[in-house]
């Protein structure tokens, strides 16, 4: 692995940097098979900046700005040519993920947090020592200039403090390069002063380099700025001191008037004029020839390093922070749970106040309402039908409302893991393991809950054990349905598709596999055949085979000992006596075909094969985020 040189002065260089990429915006299925325009993206761009500096990549919309700043971070798709180097060494991702950050312009941030618990967070992530995460912080707190809401809900930032917030996440490392893309995108001024303002500081103050880019640079920005890359259509125009630049371009005739705003005036020189024909032809020779005289006579400009030693402090964190080690996997999973919980118990944040009526009382209510209707069922042959419907509205709304806490807590979860584990901080074994682990207990409480409303409420049994598998039993279907949503959502971006499509399956379980809609004795061979992988089957089996017959002495009204009457005059005696007992119901649910009539009743190995595909569903999510997906997949989770 490549190691960073220490030295006093750190210096990243691009020498003849090519890169082909996507040129125009491509359908789905291009992306999947690969047939996107392809384009030169970057031509021959050499850059150098100093420790201590900030430089910006200027250039309008299309010019390769954000390109140029993912190649460095080697996050760029696409082949690349020419080097790479800092101190020296060639840039890879490994040694830019310990020695450099990258800020986005698109950066979402927790939301339930406060200020300093999403820093600390971050901290946890990153950050070995203890002592160092403590001072990290405040120090990042008081240089960005967030100090004054610390103890504010990420939700109630404005836009200004929000992005100095994601600016500070990956400041906490202390890297030696930090890109960022648009950062004062969609500020005001006064603002985007206090942004560049601080980079500036940071940059000088410690000896690192700040690379960011900008589409409309502002005259009161220009004292801060030690370095500009001017780009146009992936060339390089301009790149060097800014105090050398207006030389250079008086010196090729393009004196920069008096009064004007020489960032912009010098932009609008290095962008093609498209209003007219003729104007696009002039523009366009004109901007070839200053690419070309640049490639000839620049290079003293490029190379020119800016004098600031005089004002560079002493710093005791010669490296970053990560060089000094990195989080156990343990310290990682440990901190990934205490954040959601976190989350969960901000009561004073109405995400917090969400989730946990979401993830804790929104099953328990529904069960309650269930308890409600069905409560005092009277005993006769409806009660059969009863019981069915009351244990399908158990397992369907065990399985739907997991899906709808699901897709209200895990979205923006999961774009924040691909933001972190691009920049190195854990990958999706440990995002997953760690949502998993925080879910467990939370949907256990849940679960439990709402099973003791039914099973004690109606009253069914007082049996301690009977309350323990049929809890147990929705539990796993809960687990699953949210492990299979989890799933989804790391493909769909949008929540509605994905909540959808998980309530779409799991109405096809329930439907095909649970006996309780249709009985499977009337299924088609093909369907019945397509019940084995469905686990609404199992659990709805371990369901119907406790409730309705003579299992483990339950002391049911509905059991094989008992058989319900149907007295004389009443509306049931019209059409007979349908069941003399909850076996003659499963008989016509189930197989059951001869003594000791267990066909498709096993209670045991369907209890087993319940929480089997559970495990298995868990287990096929850790793959799934093992196995790498097309970018265009990640990319539109990421900032």
């Amino acid at each position: 692995m490549s190691r960073l040189h220490v030295t006093n002065d750190y210096v990243l260089e691009l020498n003849n940097v090519y890169h082909a990429g996507q040129m125009e915006a491509s359908t789905c299925l291009e992306k999947m098979v690969g047939n996107s325009s392809v384009g030169v993206v970057l031509k021959d761009v050499s850059v150098e900046v100093h420790g201590g500096e900030l430089m910006a990549v200027l250039g309008s919309k299309g010019s390769g700005k954000k390109t140029l700043l993912d190649v460095i971070a080697r996050r760029a798709q696409g082949p690349t040519r020419g080097q790479i180097l800092l101190n020296g060494v060639p840039m890879s991702m490994r040694l830019f993920q310990d020695s450099c950050a990258y800020v986005g312009r698109k950066c979402h941030l927790l939301e339930g947090l406060t200020t300093k618990q999403t820093l600390y967070y971050a901290a946890h992530l990153t950050i070995v020592s203890s002592y160092v995460k403590s001072t990290r912080v405040k120090q990042v707190m008081a240089d960005l200039a967030l100090v004054h809401v610390a103890n504010h809900g990420v939700h109630f930032l404005n836009q200004s403090e929000y992005r100095r917030l994601a600016i500070g996440i990956q400041l906490l490392r202390d890297p030696v390069v930090i890109l960022l893309d648009e950062p004062t995108s969609d500020l005001d001024p006064l603002h985007t002063y206090m942004v560049v303002s601080i980079l500036s500081n940071h940059a000088k103050k410690y000896n690192r380099i700040v690379v960011l880019s900008t589409e409309k640079p502002r005259s009161d920005i220009f004292p801060f700025l030690d370095r500009v890359t001017y780009l146009c259509l992936g060339d390089v125009v301009y790149t060097g001191a800014t105090r050398m630049m207006l030389d250079y371009f008086r010196h090729l005739g393009f004196p920069c008037p008096e009064l004007e705003n020489p960032l912009m005036f010098y932009l609008c020189l290095s962008t093609v004029d498209r209003r007219s024909q003729e104007r696009f032809l002039e523009s366009s020779n004109q901007i070839a020839a200053l690419v070309d005289k640049f490639r000839l006579d620049g290079r003293p400009f490029r190379k020119c390093a800016v004098s600031y030693a005089d004002h560079v402090m002493e710093t005791e964190h010669r490296l970053p922070l990560t060089a000094y080690g990195r989080p156990t996997t343990t310290q990682v999973l440990t901190n990934l749970m205490s954040r959601e919980w976190a989350i969960l118990w901000n009561c004073g944040s109405p995400i917090g106040r969400s989730h946990f009526f979401l993830r804790l009382l929104l099953l328990p209510v529904f069960f309650f309402l269930l308890w409600i209707f069905y409560y005092d069922l009277p005993l006769n042959q409806q009660s059969y039908a009863s019981r069915n419907g009351l244990l399908y509205s158990c397992l369907a709304g065990t399985m739907f409302l997991s899906v709808a806490s699901t897709v209200a807590v895990h979205p923006a979860l999961r774009t924040r893991y691909y933001q972190e584990s691009r920049d190195g901080f854990y990958f999706g074994p440990s995002f997953i393991l760690a949502r998993s682990l925080a879910s467990l207990p939370l949907s256990v409480m849940t679960v439990a809950a709402a099973s003791a409303i039914i099973y004690f409420g109606m009253p069914i049994s007082t049996n301690p054990f009977q309350y323990l598998l049929f809890g147990s039993t929705l539990w796993a279907v809960h687990y699953f349905m949210e492990q299979q949503t989890m799933a989804l959502l790391m493909l769909v971006k949008s929540s509605f598709n994905a909540a959808l499509t998980s309530l779409f399956l799991g109405i096809v379980y329930l439907n095909v596999g649970s006996a309780m809609v249709r009985a499977i004795p009337g299924l088609p061979d093909y369907l019945y055949y397509l019940t084995y992988v469905t686990q609404s089957r199992y659990a709805a089996a371990v369901l119907n085979e406790q409730h309705f017959r003579n299992f483990s002495s339950l002391p049911s009204v509905l059991n094989a000992t008992l058989s319900i009457p149907c007295p004389s005059g009443t509306t049931f005696s019209n059409y007979g006596c349908r069941y003399s007992n909850g076996t003659h119901y499963l008989m016509e649910r189930y197989h059951l075909t001869h003594p000791p009539y267990d066909d498709d009743l096993r209670f045991w190995l369907n209890f087993g094969l319940n929480f089997l595909f559970t495990g298995a569903m868990f287990f096929a999510n850790i793959i799934l985020h093992i196995v790498p997906l097309p970018a265009f997949v990640k990319s539109k989770f990421r900032g």
